[in-house]
């Protein structure tokens, strides 16, 4: 049964939690005084909390997520109105948090009964789903019945997905005082990550102002030192995981007829001479490096390892004069493929880029009929969230399609919100 993020609201508004004893990650006793009241709009999830931590008595909000990387995918590590968050509730904590001042947050795995068809019942409960229809039933109709999923319901859903794109780009303009190639760099920096290391490679960017590096775009070797020293990654990694790194990319870039290596810098000569460098540029710049534990690496392709994104990351910087600003200006595909395109990246990963930075960009810089277009152009996307909508009929013929179908499972299907969608409405209507 898949959990739903709304489930987790429900036992802890109805106490359900109550007869467990519950702690958080790093040892403090957690005992709930008050649950506080459910929020509904922006904000926290609930607020007026009271609770012991750690013995202390306290007030204030607590926020909710299935997995504690979901605070940095809604961007609160960047919103002073979750400065005020005492307690980060969660299912899984997969991640350390901090708040919009650099705070660390408490974070409590809740324990709740666990039992499969008590959870289940609480999932049927008309009271706690809001009168929605279940997303399994969903599911059986769409099968059948795929023509559910209107045209016009997409369209909807791809507009709200620019949108929602647009409002985190304003807040990180907000945040940096309108500097759009900085803020630009930081989104960039995120999705080079793909999916796996996003966050880490955002907090690298955050470690790492474009300002300094601005200093550097004629060096790669300095800008290299640079991401990579910052990264936490220039001491590298021993044993046999380095060597499965150092033969790997090699064997896979030969593979392709292409020269070089992105992992060159494990040799012990250049290691040294980033580390030199980044030791000089360090003590200049007055830097701190994030902390390298942070960096997933267990089951990723070598071509996928975070020192290999970071060295693409100070590739395209220093081959590419006034990126931003030239992202911005590209009125077609080939220009936007051409501006990001190097050797060891392929067209399925420039395209991601395309989608996730340089479009919502230029939406947001009032571009919007052209990026829907040319996202009608683009390859439809391939991913976990497709792949189901595919397999309940679901047609998918350009990246409009599919940026589309995340949007709805993301805000909608994962979070219990049925009765925001206009699907469950067309099955509720037929059952009348």
């Amino acid at each position: 049964m898949q959990m739903l993020e709304i489930l987790l609201h429900y036992i802890w508004q109805k106490g359900l939690f109550l007869p467990y004893e519950q702690c958080t990650t790093d040892g403090q006793s957690v005992e709930v005084l008050c649950v506080g009241a459910h929020n509904r709009d922006s904000g926290p999830d609930f607020t007026n909390v009271r609770l012991r931590l750690g013995g202390v008595e306290l007030a204030g909000n607590v926020e909710m997520h299935l997995n504690s990387s979901d605070w940095y995918r809604h961007r609160h590590h960047l919103d002073a109105a979750y400065d005020s968050i005492l307690l980060h509730v969660v299912r899984r904590a997969d991640k350390p948090v901090y708040n919009s001042k650099g705070q660390s947050i408490p974070q409590l795995e809740l324990r709740y009964p666990n039992d499969r068809d008590y959870l289940q019942q609480l999932m049927d409960d008309a009271s706690f789903m809001d009168s929605a229809v279940a997303s399994h039933a969903c599911a059986h109709h769409l099968l059948r019945q795929p023509s559910l999923m209107t045209e016009g319901w997409k369209r909807t859903m791809l507009i709200r997905r620019l949108d929602c794109k647009q409002r985190n780009i304003e807040q990180l303009l907000f945040y940096f005082n309108n500097d759009l190639a900085q803020a630009m760099y930081i989104t960039l920096a995120h999705h080079f990550g793909f999916h796996v290391n996003g966050i880490p490679m955002e907090m690298m960017a955050m470690h790492t102002p474009l300002k300094i590096l601005r200093k550097h775009m004629d060096n790669l070797l300095q800008l290299q030192a640079l991401l990579l020293g910052q990264a936490g990654l220039l001491e590298g990694r021993k044993g046999r995981e380095a060597e499965r790194l150092r033969g790997a990319p090699l064997s896979w870039l030969e593979a392709e007829g292409r020269k070089g290596t992105p992992l060159s810098w494990l040799e012990a000569e250049e290691a040294e001479r980033l580390r030199g460098e980044y030791a000089f540029l360090k003590y200049k710049y007055d830097l701190t490096p994030m902390d390298a534990s942070l960096w997933k690496h267990n089951r990723l392709r070598p071509q996928n390892a975070p020192e290999v994104r970071v060295c693409q990351l100070a590739q395209l910087l220093y081959q590419s004069d006034f990126l931003f600003s030239r992202a911005l200006e590209a009125t077609n595909l080939s220009q936007m493929r051409a501006l990001l395109a190097q050797p060891s990246m392929g067209q399925t990963s420039i395209d991601s880029l395309i989608i996730n930075v340089i479009l919502p960009y230029q939406y947001v810089s009032g571009q919007k009929q052209r990026v829907m277009e040319l996202l009608e152009e683009l390859s439809p996307e391939n991913n976990a969230i497709i792949r189901q909508w595919q397999m309940l009929g679901q047609q998918v013929h350009s990246a409009a399609d599919t940026q589309a179908l995340i949007h709805l499972y993301q805000t909608c299907c994962q979070s219990g919100q049925c009765i925001n969608c206009d699907v469950a409405y067309q099955i509720f209507l037929q059952a009348q």
